[in-house]
């Protein structure tokens, strides 16, 4: 019996949120909104998504011991998160700027901050996280050694699941791992390097398939995403809505997928249901507050 559905090893961020006309270019400044600030970080949006959509989930990850740190230790609790592995301390908490478009469209600069300092010895001793956790999910907001370390703890039956965001090569121990990797264009070509090759997502599935992992799944934005594994590749069709700020999307997107997958769904239907979550989470404002309940999914 496990006494958790997911547990995301990763960041967790304050976002400094301003709204532009449009991205400066370099050199250029543009006026924006006033700032708003919202609990964020992949790992943090992760877990609160699950979470909101019935998950019994916990999050290890650091923050800082400041008024950040509080935020997002009271934004976990408030969703149900589990927030014994959160670790205060050591750095500033870490920090996302972003700018957002009027079509909903966001650029992203990110100080890692204490995420930087989530290590492998922190893994470790979250040993009983590991065992209990259906399944583990990550990114890459946090040190690669440490998700290298979150792999080598993973208990038995449990089934990884990464988000190579921001992307970089993964050693083929962690490739090996995943179940699936989740990855967007962008993603798809910096892990693929060399061997990306043409426009089709098809095609790149099975180049990533052949690295390692025993499942991918390519997110396409407004075009859905597509799953690949032994069994074949198949597409999952979007969900239409009117978009109005896509952060947090891709971890709204991931944390349902991982649930779902736990819960015995196939790889196919689990894309399915996390597509319908993303465009929900894609008709709000923020990131974890974007995020729906699973009465708010949309239905299929």
């Amino acid at each position: 019996m496990y006494d958790y559905d997911l547990l995301v090893v990763g960041s967790a961020n304050a976002d400094l949120v301003i709204s532009v006309e449009r991205r400066p270019g370099a050199g250029e400044t543009v006026l924006g909104s006033d700032l708003a600030v919202h609990p964020g970080g992949k790992g943090a949006n992760q877990a609160v998504a699950a979470a909101r959509l019935g998950a019994r989930t916990a999050l290890l990850a650091r923050v800082g011991d400041d008024a950040h740190g509080r935020l997002l230790l009271d934004s976990q609790r408030a969703a149900g998160v589990d927030t014994v592995g959160v670790l205060v301390g050591g750095a500033p908490t870490g920090v996302a700027l972003i700018t957002v478009d009027p079509s909903g469209d966001n650029s992203i600069v990110v100080s890692p901050g204490a995420n930087g300092r989530l290590t492998p010895a922190d893994v470790r001793a979250a040993g009983c996280l590991f065992q209990g956790s259906k399944v583990v999910s990550a990114q890459l907001e946090i040190p690669l050694e440490t998700v290298v370390e979150a792999v080598r703890n993973l208990a038995p039956e449990s089934r990884f699941v990464l988000n190579p965001s921001p992307p970089r090569p993964l050693p083929r121990e962690v490739l090996a791992a995943c179940d699936p990797l989740i990855v967007n264009e962008h993603e798809a070509k910096v892990i693929l390097g060399d061997n990306a090759v043409g426009d089709s997502p098809e095609g790149w599935a099975r180049i990533l398939l052949a690295k390692g992992p025993r499942s991918v799944v390519v997110t396409l934005g407004g075009q859905g995403a597509l799953v690949a594994s032994s069994a074949g590749v198949s597409r999952v069709p979007a969900v239409k809505v009117d978009a109005v700020d896509t952060t947090g999307a891709g971890d709204s997107f991931t944390a349902a997928l991982a649930y779902r997958l736990g819960a015995g769904e196939s790889l196919a239907e689990a894309a399915a249901y996390a597509a319908r979550v993303g465009a929900a989470t894609v008709t709000k404002e923020g990131a974890q507050a974007s995020f729906p309940t699973a009465a708010e999914v949309p239905a299929p």
